[in-house]
This record gives structure tokens, sequence and C-alpha cells, in this order.
């Protein structure tokens, strides 16, 4: 895809972003966020009233207790396509579009960062992609780690889920940590997603949970 198809498609030239560490938007995915902070009651009010683009990243260091900490390069552009308001917060979805890389930061408005996205490197999250994977062995993986980990879900629906749906999915709601996170959001294709949350699962299987240690 060329720059020009980018400038037709009209993506912002300017993005509120919000940044949040252990959080991962793919594009096609959705993520619900409660939102409570009046920075980003604010930012949320003024995306509703304008494009209803915001821009997921994590910070750079998880660690980080910085009121405005640096970010990574790289995020990832949602549509808010879902919203409630419930008492002093609102319950929002955004529907992931293209991922970012974060050219420049604008000065703050009301509270909340705003960048300058270059979506140039990621072009191709508006192409199909074409995916092959060991759908069995995925899904084995993540039956063992979210039992592990006592998570619930529904794996009927999961297990309908077409290929590419299903890799965004699960490396969506996976309980892994933000540098796993960041590398699931980096991964050029959603083939070599699926070949890294296999990896990711089958390194987490292979560790002794800390209980079981003598």
């Amino acid at each position: 895809m060329t720059g020009s198809k980018l400038d037709v498609l009209r993506l912002p030239e300017t993005l509120p972003i919000f940044p949040l560490s252990g959080a991962l938007l793919l594009p096609g995915g959705r993520l619900p966020l409660n939102v409570f902070e009046a920075r980003y009651l604010a930012m949320t009010d003024d995306a509703l009233a304008g494009d209803r683009m915001i821009g997921m990243i994590q910070p750079a260091d998880p660690e980080s207790a910085e009121f405005n900490p640096p970010l990574q390069k790289t995020g990832c552009a949602g549509r808010i396509t879902a919203f409630m308001e419930e008492g002093s917060r609102y319950l929002i979805t955004l529907t992931g579009i293209c991922r970012f890389d974060v050219a420049s930061e604008q000065p703050t408005e009301r509270g909340y960062r705003r960048a300058v996205p270059d979506w140039r490197a990621w072009a191709g999250d508006f192409e199909t992609d074409e995916v092959k994977l060991d759908r069995p062995r995925l899904v084995a993986g993540f039956k063992r780690l979210f039992q592990r980990h006592g998570i619930e879900t529904d794996w009927k629906a999961i297990e309908q889920a077409p290929d590419a749906r299903l890799v965004s999915l699960l490396a969506m709601i996976a309980p892994f940590g933000p540098v796993e996170k960041q590398g699931l959001l980096l991964a050029r294709t959603t083939a070599d997603r699926a070949k890294l949350l296999i990896g990711l699962v089958e390194m987490a299987l292979a560790e002794v949970p800390a209980e079981l240690r003598h």
C-alpha cells in the first residue's frame, strides 16, 4: 500500500494518546476501557466530538511513576465504537484501526497528551493478511495457560473465530507482561504474531509455578 492510499483513508494528523502499561490493542481487535481519570474523561469527550479516534500506547518503562512518562515508539489507534456513562466514569470500547509510530508530541490539551502519528510503516494493517498457523497447538496451549492462571473464557466462541481474529483475540487477552505485549504489537503480520504467541505460551507453560518449586 502506498502513502497516497493512506492519504485517501484520511487518518488524523494528530491523535490523543492513552498511555496504559500492559494494554494491547491490535487492528480489528476490540479493547474495553474503564475511563475515570479527569484528563482521560476530557480526552474521551474530545474524541467523541471529533473523529472518535484514540491512540493506545505503552509507557517505555512499565514501572515509571511519572505523570507523563516516556512512551514506546509504536502504538495502535482505535475508534470508539461503544460508549456508556456510569456515574463519574466512562465505559468505552476501542476498535483497532491501524498501528502508528510517534513522530512527535504536541503540547497537552486539557491535561492529556497528543501525538503526531506516522502511519507509513504500518500501511499493511489495511491489507488482507494471509494467516498460516498451527491452530490446534495454539488453542491447546492457551487452554492450559488459562487454566493455570484461573482465567475463564468462552472457548466455544473463541474456537469459532476465523484464524486472524483468533490470533488477535488471544494476543489481546493473554496474561503476558508489557514487554511481551509490545512484542505482539510489533509483529509485522498475523502469521508472525501467531508464531510469537505459540512461543510465548509454550515458554510460560515450561516455567515451573512458584507454588510447585521446592
